[in-house]
């Protein structure tokens, strides 16, 4: 049935024909409002599709996206989008439809707001919570020079138990008189909201007899095509939902509260919208949504599309299908295993249980998992109050979002030597996500900080060695792996502890050594192989630790060898490199120290292979290198 139906909508003229800038919104009728609706979450479901991408979230602001651009005039006014992976159909409608089969690819457009794209990108977005803080900051510059355009923030129910939304929430009502909040409510965040404010949003949205009375004056306003009496409505309303509702929260932090409005209802969105442009104080429109709205498969199971890879638009299935388990499924199934052993386990993530591999823990561990919603900060303090009272975290987070506890890691944990073991998922990452998701900083934010150990394997069986010995140390840790699939690698029944800072010698080399870590090592040994074809001799080392590293191991190598080489999936500056190389300059080494990785810039979207390519990140253009290096080294040695 999708398939036909996309088929019509490619051969059809359609409404979405005459639109492309959002003032050809402004010229349609409510019907065609409702057609251009439905056209645009097809072109989503039809593109995704071939690409991948963040569905489920998108198809449910459709209806949303479709009345702000009807009301409202960006790039005047402004439209800060939360997050960002749900602007797809934002971009369709703000010029960038005939571009939109390149959404995620290199050199096409992104997959989140970026202000370099488009002028009708307001605010780059891509980490949850940022939405409301930078809103408030255009609201008041917008004061400060007296204009009069609108800013409007368009937050998750997720990101706003975020505790950047509460600050920013917190710091309001004092900074600016005009700025309208839009609560896209759909009752998840990427896996199922939790904590507090998710339950308080529940209730404001399930109220059985609010919610009738509401629906019965809606009605009644709908056939009189509401006009002056929208604004008696509203004011109506205002002051009978206290009978049904506890006050409401946000009422507290100084907004003008309106809803729950239907996010499908174009007619009630553009109502409450028009409310919120003439009101003369901050506003929040709670607003519900349907996460995954017009694919079955997306609203049954919202959090397996909420990013997808490509699919078979009739049947649901993926595209291609990889026959070993990734690196999340490993962290676990192994944790599981580790947890029967030991009760002290307890595993944390936030608001990514399904991401991160979690799940299966969650349901055989309830009492000892906890998901703590998009509030990484309180994820790392929180495991250090459980690791100070004699228990084991282990906190599951993606590389770039754990960005953002740094400071707690330092101070909470490492500070105090509390035995937190961090997992970085993603980490390394580079790919179609673009540079908000490319998880390349952690080994230069993490490798500085006393008292971390710092790790990364080479495949499924030395990870699990790693959580192992991570639980068995009693120390802070941190293992940082990739995205995706593994090497196939078994796991052993039984697991073996790795004596802290060894690194692991997969070759021996006399010329050149090369230390590349976990998913780097298969490009190491192709080099490898290559500069033997040329007559050199290069080893190949598994470091397995970033800090500390095995100065024994490379004290002796630096030795003999002329050229010594890293190779990591990260940022080169101040990375895994950097540390041999101070190494290697204590010990007084008088060779060539060549450092591979990621360059001092942000990686731009595109297929992994593709970025490597371009980045000089293949066997062939490793292995020119070092051989140019060594023919250096050894005609300088010549000349002495």
């Amino acid at each position: 049935m999708f398939q036909s139906e996309c088929v019509i909508y490619q051969e059809m003229s359609t409404v979405l024909d005459k639109v492309n800038l959002p003032d050809d919104i402004k010229k349609l009728s409510l019907g065609e409002l409702y057609l251009l609706a439905a056209e645009v979450r097809m072109m989503i479901i039809d593109s995704v599709s071939k690409t991948g991408g963040h569905l489920a979230a998108n198809l449910g602001v459709v209806e949303l996206t479709v009345a702000l651009l009807r009301l409202f005039d960006p790039p005047v006014d402004k439209i800060v989008w939360d997050v960002g992976h749900q602007t797809y159909g934002y971009k369709i409608l703000t010029g960038r439809k005939d571009r939109f089969d390149s959404l995620r690819q290199f050199g096409g457009i992104s997959g989140f707001p970026r202000r370099d794209e488009s002028i009708f990108d307001s605010f780059g977005t891509g980490h949850s919570g940022t939405a409301l803080s930078s809103a408030l900051g255009m609201a008041a510059a917008r004061d400060r020079v007296g204009a009069s355009n609108h800013v409007i923030a368009v937050l998750g129910d997720g990101a706003v138990c975020c505790g950047i939304s509460l600050e920013a929430f917190n710091n309001l009502a004092h900074t600016t008189k005009r700025l309208i909040v839009i609560l896209n409510d759909n009752e998840m965040s990427i896996a199922a909201n939790v904590g507090s404010m998710s339950r308080y949003l529940g209730e404001l949205l399930a109220n059985p007899q609010y919610n009738r009375w509401k629906r019965s004056v809606e009605s009644f306003a709908t056939k009189l095509k509401m006009g002056w009496l929208r604004s008696a409505y509203y004011k109506l309303e205002e002051s009978i939902k206290g009978f049904f509702l506890r006050s409401v929260i946000f009422e507290e932090f100084g907004l003008r509260y309106i809803g729950p409005i239907d996010g499908h209802n174009i007619h009630a969105l553009l109502d409450a919208m028009m409310i919120a442009k003439d009101s003369d104080r901050p506003i929040l429109l709670h607003v519900s949504t349907r996460k995954g709205k017009g694919y079955a498969f997306a609203e049954q199971s919202p959090e397996k599309w909420h990013g997808t890879p490509g699919f078979d638009i009739e049947s649901g299935e993926p595209l291609s299908v990889s026959k070993f388990p990734t690196y999340s499924m490993v962290l676990g199934n192994v944790l599981q295993r580790l947890a029967d052993q030991d009760k002290r386990i307890i595993a944390i993530t936030a608001a990514m249980a399904s991401g991160t591999g979690l799940s299966r823990y969650a349901e055989r561990f309830p009492n000892r998992f906890f998901d703590v919603g998009i509030s990484e900060e309180h994820a790392v303090v929180f495991a250090a109050g459980l690791a100070a009272e004699g228990f084991v975290p282990v906190v599951a987070i993606y590389s770039t979002f754990f960005q953002r506890a740094i400071d707690c890691v330092i101070h909470d944990v490492c500070l105090q030597n509390l035995p937190v073991i961090f997992c970085l998922d993603r980490a390394g990452v580079v790919g179609d996500d673009g540079p908000t998701h490319h998880g390349v900083f952690d080994i230069a934010l993490l490798r500085p900080i006393p008292g971390l150990i710092f790790m990364q394997p080479k495949d499924e069986a030395e990870f699990a060695n790693m959580l192992y010995t991570a639980v068995r140390l009693g120390r802070p840790v941190a293992i940082r792996y990739p995205r995706g699939v593994g090497t196939g690698k078994p796991i052993l029944p039984g697991f073996n502890e790795i004596p802290v800072g060894s690194a692991e010698v997969i070759r021996e080399g006399k010329e050149v050594q090369v230390w590349a870590l976990g998913d780097m090592i298969s490009l190491a040994e192709k080099a490898s192989d290559l500069l033997k074809e040329k007559g050199i001799s290069a080893g190949v080392v598994n470091p397995r630790f970033i800090r500390p590293l095995d100065v024994e191991l490379i004290e002796s190598q630096a030795k003999t060898c002329k050229v010594f080489v890293t190779i990591e999936n990260g940022v080169a500056s101040s990375g895994f490199g950097s540390g041999i190389e101070e190494v290697l300059i204590s010990y007084g080494y008088s060779g060539r120290v060549l450092k591979f990785g990621w360059p001092d810039e942000f990686i731009p979207q595109g297929k992994s292979n593709l970025l490597m390519e371009k980045y000089g990140l293949t066997p062939d253009e490793i292995a020119n290198f070092i051989a140019n290096s060594l023919a250096i080294a050894v005609a300088k040695e010549h000349k002495k």
